[in-house]
C-alpha cells in the first residue's frame, strides 16, 4: 500500500485501498447503553441552554439546544438526556457534550416525516446537518455564489478509509436516489459521482454521470478533483462555492435518499476501524457510540502508551479517552500500537526538500514551514502560500527531520483566522464610535 522510495528525488507512491467485488458489507454494531453528541457552541454563555437533563427523547428527534441559535443535535437512541456538560476539541472549539441514556424501547420521532414530504433544501437545512458526512447542504442556498456543478465524492479522504466506497458498492440505489434528489432541491443539474475504478462495474447500468479517479493518494482532495477531473483552478484563499461547485460524500447522498424514503432520520455512520497490524473492519454504528464500544466489538485491545487515532493514517488526530464517541464525520479509528507510534521532533528543518517536491499544491514548505514555528501566520499566509495548502499529509510523511509540518499548518489557519476574526471586530468597533461621533 505505501511504499517509500530509497531515492529521494521520486516521490512517494502511496495508494487508497478501494472497495471491489470481494469486500465485506459494513459489520453491524450494537448500540450501547449511552450515546454522546457534541454540540457546536455559539459565542454565549450556558444560560443560553434550552435542554435540561432528564428530558425525553426519540431516535431521530431534532434537539434544538441555545436558544437563538440555529445549532442542533439529532437524538440518535430513544431515552432520558442524562448529563449536560462542556466539551473542549481540538484547538480550543468549544462544545456542549450531551449524553442520552438509551432505553431497550425504541420510538422513531415523526416530526421530519411531517414536515418534509417532499425534498427541499430548507426542510434539509433544518433536519438533515447532523446525518453522516454533515453536509453544509446551507451552501446551495446562497444567491450570492450560486452553484454550477456538484460532486458527489465515492471516494474517502484518506487512506484505507471506505465510508463514501462502501456506500457506492453497497447502496448504489441509495446514491442515486440521493442524487435525484439533490438536483430536484438544489437545481443543478450537472452532478458528477467520483469513484475508483474497481466500483465501476456498480454504476455502469445506472443513469449516474460518472468520473473514475487516480487512486494515488491525495488524488481524492476536492481540491485536486477540481483540478485534475473538472479542469477548474480554485484559488488560494477562495471556497468551492465561490467558483459554482459544492461537494458532497456519497455516504450522505445515500443517507439524504432513505430520510426522505423513510421519513425519518438516519442516525447511522459507517466507519473502518484499523487495527494495529493495519488490518481493517467496516462497521455501522449509531453516532454517539463511543469507539470503545465498537473497538470491543472488533476485538481491539488497547494498552497503556496506545495510541487512539480519529480518522485516517495521513491526516487522523489523536484522542486521548476511550469515551470519544463516533460523531457524523467520523470515517475511521486507528489504533496504532506502541513501539509503531512515529517519532516527531523539534529538529530544525534540514532544507533537503523532500517536502517540496511531495507538495501535490507546490507550497514552499521547507521556508512555510520555518515561519509557522516562529508563530508568524500573517507572514506564511500572505507570502508562503499558507492557504495553498490542501493539507494531505504527505510533508508531515516524508519530512527527514520529522517535524509535525501538518499539525503546524492546521494550527496556522486556526490561529490565522482568529487574527482575522479579532481585527474586524476592532474594524468594527471603531467604525460604530466614528457614526457616534
Amino acid at each position: 500500500m505505501i511504499n517509500k522510495p530509497f531515492i529521494g528525488f521520486l516521490k512517494p507512491k502511496i495508494e487508497y485501498e478501494t472497495a471491489g467485488p470481494t469486500t465485506s458489507a459494513p459489520r453491524e454494531i450494537s448500540s450501547s447503553g449511552h450515546v454522546v453528541l457534541f454540540a457546536e457552541r455559539p459565542p454565549a454563555n450556558r444560560d443560553s441552554l434550552v435542554l435540561n437533563t432528564g428530558d425525553k427523547v426519540n431516535t431521530g428527534q431534532k434537539l434544538s439546544v441555545f436558544k437563538d441559535s440555529d445549532h442542533y443535535v439529532i437524538a440518535t437512541v430513544t431515552g432520558a438526556i442524562s448529563d449536560i456538560s462542556s466539551y473542549t476539541g481540538d484547538q480550543g472549539k468549544k462544545f456542549t457534550s450531551i449524553t442520552i441514556k438509551s432505553e431497550k424501547k425504541e420510538e422513531v420521532d415523526d416530526e421530519f416525516g411531517g414536515k418534509c414530504k417532499e425534498p427541499a433544501i430548507e426542510n434539509a437545512k433544518e433536519f438533515l446537518g447532523c446525518i453522516a458526512g454533515m453536509p453544509e447542504l446551507d451552501k446551495l442556498m446562497d444567491p450570492e455564489k450560486p452553484i454550477k456543478t456538484i460532486v458527489v465524492n465515492g471516494m474517502d479522504p484518506d487512506i484505507m478509509v471506505s465510508a463514501n466506497q462502501y456506500s457506492v458498492r453497497y447502496d448504489c440505489a441509495g446514491v442515486r436516489k440521493g442524487i435525484e434528489i439533490l438536483k430536484k432541491m438544489s437545481g443543478v443539474d450537472n452532478i458528477i459521482l467520483i469513484i475508483p475504478p474497481t466500483l465501476k462495474r456498480e454504476t455502469q447500468l445506472e443513469k449516474i454521470e460518472t468520473q473514475i479517479i487516480d487512486t494515488k493518494y491525495p488524488a481524492a482532495s476536492p481540491s485536486l478533483i477540481a483540478k485534475d477531473i473538472l479542469k477548474q483552478v480554485v484559488p488560494a484563499g477562495k471556497s468551492f462555492e465561490d467558483v459554482g461547485l459544492f461537494f458532497i460524500g456519497a455516504e450522505s447522498v445515500a443517507a439524504i435518499a432513505h430520510a426522505y424514503e423513510k421519513g425519518a432520520v438516519p442516525v447511522k455512520k459507517i466507519v473502518t476501524v484499523i487495527q494495529k497490524d493495519l488490518s481493517r473492519t467496516v462497521v455501522s454504528a449509531v453516532i454517539g457510540t463511543p469507539i470503545s464500544n465498537i473497538l470491543s466489538a472488533v476485538g481491539v485491545t488497547v494498552n497503556e502508551k496506545d495510541r487512539v487515532v480519529i480518522g485516517g493514517l495521513m491526516t487522523g488526530r489523536a484522542v486521548y479517552s476511550l469515551d470519544y464517541p463516533v460523531q457524523p464525520d467520523t470515517d475511521a479509528v486507528l489504533v496504532q500500537d506502541m513501539e509503531d507510534i512515529s517519532d516527531i521532533s523539534d529538529n530544525a528543518c534540514i532544507n533537503c526538500g523532500e517536502c517540496i517536491r511531495v507538495c501535490p499544491a507546490n507550497v514552499p514548505v521547507n521556508l512555510l514551514v520555518r515561519f509557522l514555528e516562529a508563530g508568524e501566520y500573517e507572514e506564511a499566509a500572505y507570502n508562503y502560500d499558507l492557504y495553498s495548502c490542501i493539507e494531505c499529509g504527505l510533508c508531515s510523511y516524508v519530512c527527514t527531520a520529522k517535524i509535525p509540518i501538518f499539525q503546524y499548518i492546521k494550527l496556522a489557519k486556526y490561529e490565522h483566522a482568529l487574527i482575522l476574526a479579532a481585527e474586524a471586530e476592532a474594524e468594527a468597533a471603531e467604525a460604530g464610535e466614528a457614526e457616534n461621533v
